[in-house]
């Protein structure tokens, strides 16, 4: 894992293999920006000139390396877009810092150490540069060269962050640091699950990865194996789950911060391989569903890093996970599921497997009666082709809710867009032979999932479903903080989502 540091050391003075500095988009051409002025200064105040010489225009996303000047500790200067350069009397926007510092540790990998003297104005910028660089810093190297890495042109990531023009003496500045720390190690974890094959992140290992973070961060966990799922009439994940040689688990996580802290429970849907069962995928849809447990993945990094943070609030995490695999035992179009809630579900199509999953955990969940749900899945293309790659729908039995949590997202860089639940859908589910059936209309088909899963939210429960189907996993060049592959989308949001409970700013 990538250490972070503050250091009191000068740009000039620090020794690193690379000084990161930041470039924003003039009118007239690049700007340097504030934390730059020892190596502008070297350059006699010409190191923009420079700069757009080698053909940079502060445009985000851009990395330009330089030799540093003469006397620098550091013998490589990597300038990073900013993008437009804010209006007088304006800071730099954090998610801004974050994507520069993000794109400074992805192309930096390999290296020892690194200075960021980025913008810092306040204890936010500090926080959201340490957090991208310490996101930009992923790799997962755990299946090249033996798992060492660093062998045959394998990169290992970047050893060593160290901020400068933080306060290392400044208990809001170490705090900061120490929470970006936090929020990253656990959202690396979760990229780390989404990544692993799926051969070897089978319900039952996942289980046991969560047992183990429980036990070392105080979070009790509770494994319901195949045979109590069966016995305690879980027919939803059970259902899923029957089809494959690796049985299914629901585990609950249990973070508890007092007797009379609100609680927030978290619902994730955890299909760690999905073939769609009998109603198989089409070629091409196949190679990247080890994915499809990246809501499980979510919400137990959330839980993990509310342990570790300390949070005044109580959270549960609930991870449905199964295996969707075809087979003479898997559940057929047309199979009749009896749900932990005692409702009916008509399965017409095999392939809507994680809103049968989320069901029965959402039920479970709704027992204890806590202040508010939220579930997080992969759940649906129709969101993606809604949204695209890099948003993720809200939708919510609670407008206010809703809104909080689109504008707690916006706040941590995370993109998201508020949805409805348009009640004329709910008739679309209507079965001759049980209470609900599995699909609905094609046409709003993430309102459609949205809808079902509502049926399964207890009464007077204020609850919210995010569908993370665009951008969990990444399939393009990397660019910022975000690498290739898994995600961790909604780890930021749900994290501070619990930190703004705890600190009563939600009802």
């Amino acid at each position: 894992m990538t250490a972070l540091t503050l250091s009191t050391a000068g740009a000039a003075t620090l020794r690193a293999d690379a000084l990161v500095v930041g470039v924003a988009k003039g009118a007239k051409g690049p700007v340097v920006a504030p934390g730059a002025e020892a190596v502008d200064q070297a350059f006699d105040g010409k190191l923009a000139a420079v700069l757009e010489t080698l053909g940079a225009t502060g445009a985000e996303g851009e990395a330009t390396k330089l030799a540093a000047p003469a006397g620098f500790k550091a013998p490589v200067v990597l300038a990073v877009g900013l993008g437009v350069v804010p209006e007088e009397g304006e800071a730099y926007d954090a998610e801004a810092l974050r994507r520069a510092a993000g794109t400074a540790a992805r192309v930096l990998h390999g290296s020892k150490k690194a200075g960021f003297a980025l913008p810092i104005e306040a204890v936010e910028d500090a926080e959201a540069i340490a957090e991208g660089a310490l996101l930009g810093a992923y790799a997962f190297t755990a299946y090249q060269d033996g798992g060492k890495g660093g062998k045959g042109g394998v990169k290992l990531p970047l050893a060593e962050v160290a901020l400068l023009g933080a306060k290392p003496r400044d208990k809001a500045f170490k705090a900061a640091a120490e929470r970006a720390q936090v929020v990253a190690e656990e959202l690396n974890r979760c990229r780390d699950l989404i990544n692993t094959p799926p051969n070897d992140l089978t319900p039952e290992a996942f289980a046991a990865v969560a047992a183990a973070a429980g036990k070392e961060h105080g979070v009790k966990v509770q494994i319901l194996d195949e045979k109590a799922l069966i016995k305690g009439g879980y027919g939803g994940i059970v259902g899923v789950g029957q089809g494959s040689q690796n049985p299914p688990r629901l585990v609950k996580l249990t973070y508890t911060a007092g007797k009379d802290a609100k609680t927030l429970a978290l619902v994730g849907k955890g299909i760690t391989y999905d073939s769609g069962g009998i109603s198989l995928k089409p070629a091409g849809h196949n190679e990247t569903m080890k994915c499809d447990m990246s809501g499980a993945g979510a919400v137990f990094a959330a839980v993990i890093a509310a342990a570790r943070l300390g949070l005044g609030v109580n959270v549960t995490g609930w991870l449905a996970l199964a295996e969707n695999m075809p087979s003479g035992s898997a559940t057929r179009p047309g199979d009749v599921l009896r749900m932990l809630s005692g409702k009916t579900v008509e399965v017409l199509n095999t392939d809507a497997e994680g809103r049968l999953v989320l069901a029965d955990a959402l039920w479970k969940a709704s027992e204890e009666k806590p202040d508010a749900i939220v579930d997080v899945a992969t759940l649906t293309g129709a969101m993606v082709l809604a949204l695209g790659n890099r948003t993720f729908g809200v939708m919510a039995n609670d407008e206010a809710f809703r809104t909080a949590i689109h504008e707690t997202a916006g706040e941590v860089g995370e993109q998201s867009w508020p949805m409805p639940l348009p009640a004329e859908l709910r008739k679309g589910m209507d079965s001759q032979v049980a209470d609900i059936a599995n699909m609905g209309e094609r046409m709003g088909g993430g309102l459609v999932a949205g809808l079902f899963l509502q049926e399964f939210v207890g009464e007077g429960i204020t609850w919210a479903h995010l569908d993370i189907a665009g951008p969990a996993f990444h399939e393009s060049a990397p660019y910022g903080y975000t690498p290739k592959g898994g995600t961790g989308s909604s780890v930021r949001t749900l994290v501070r989502l619990a930190e703004k409970i705890a600190d009563g700013e939600l009802g």
